[in-house]
């Protein structure tokens, strides 16, 4: 596995593919290289070169370096490049579905996450995926423990995000934070630290390694962990390429990915328990939200949730249907 932190597209598009005796699998993502699940995609890559005795060569490319997070997915389904990860909200309008984990406060049981894999409501968004011109081949979930970030005082009440530019995430999700009085602004994790630090946007949110691991600690000075959403990061194929591969590449692929969705959990867990901690050794306020506060949270932003999401849908309602069933 060739982890290539500093490449452009141009450059390896460039390379020659003749010089390889195994076939060639670019896999862009936009996490940075100390983030926990970076380590997870990386660890996948090298079990997939493993279990297909060599047949496939995976090119590992991370912070934004080959694509931008915004673009990963056309990337692939246009065949740009043959594989990638993204988190499940930035799928936004094209597959809203995807970012059911995100409705406030209803995913935080680790159990789900164990069972999602092999769950008929992974199998349904694997199909919808498939529509949309990608091959799913792993899911990692990253996180259930969130925290929300600004300066000053931690943001503990609903009356706190009142006037706030904050980051958000999804249409549904941000009409939550818009229930909570913030104006909220979509980006990709990989823009948050620069927009922060301009005063672009007040405050964010992201889960509590993430908010280690991108520094948002230079910028912000206090966090609220609160359990608000989960989210997975999810590796695809273009579905042209995935089906050239031969039938022993492809069991490789359905192995290694099986393995690295438990290895996801492994890692999410034990980087979310130690944030916390980690955050308060770089010298900022950090406040674990109360059940109480925790619930006064959940009466703004789940109902302004629940009716952006899907309202009407008959696909978002199967999947809810079939989430019940977990």
């Amino acid at each position: 596995m060739k982890h290539i932190a500093t490449a452009t597209l141009g450059a390896a598009l460039l390379a020659a593919p003749a010089a390889q005796a195994a076939t060639e699998m670019r896999c862009s993502h936009q996490l940075p290289p100390a983030h926990h699940i970076a380590k997870v995609v990386d660890r996948w890559a090298e079990e997939v070169e493993t279990l297909s005795n060599g047949e496939i060569d995976v090119q590992v490319f991370g912070a934004d370096s080959l694509v931008g997070a915004n673009d990963n997915i056309v990337a692939t389904a246009k065949g740009d490049i043959e594989c990638a990860f993204s988190l499940n909200f930035q799928w936004g309008k094209t597959l809203p579905m995807m970012n059911v984990t995100v409705a406030p406060f209803a995913f935080g049981d680790i159990a789900i996450w164990e069972k999602w894999p092999e769950s008929e409501a992974a199998a349904f968004l694997e199909e919808k995926l498939l529509e949309k011109g990608v091959k799913n081949v792993v899911w990692m979930f990253q996180t259930n423990s969130s925290v929300f970030t600004t300066n000053g005082e931690p943001l503990v009440a609903p009356e706190d995000f009142a006037g706030l530019k904050f980051r958000g995430l999804t249409p549904p999700f941000d009409a939550g934070l818009a229930a909570l009085g913030a104006t909220p602004t979509a980006m990709p994790g990989s823009e948050v630290y620069q927009a922060l630090a301009t005063g672009v946007i007040d405050g964010a949110v992201t889960d509590v390694a993430a908010a280690v691991s991108r520094k948002y600690y230079e910028v912000q000075d206090a966090f609220t962990v609160v359990p608000v959403l989960s989210a997975y990061l999810h590796g695809y194929l273009n579905p042209e390429f995935y089906d050239g591969l031969s039938d022993a590449s492809k069991a490789a692929l359905a192995e290694a990915g099986a393995k690295a969705s438990a290895w996801a959990i492994e890692a999410s867990v034990e980087a979310g328990a130690a944030g916390p901690d980690q955050l308060k050794e770089k010298g900022v306020k950090v406040h674990i939200a109360t059940q109480e506060e925790i619930d006064a949270l959940e009466a703004v932003m789940r109902p302004a949730f629940d009716k952006a999401f899907g309202e009407g849908d008959a696909d978002s309602a199967k999947l809810i249907e079939l989430l019940g069933k977990m």
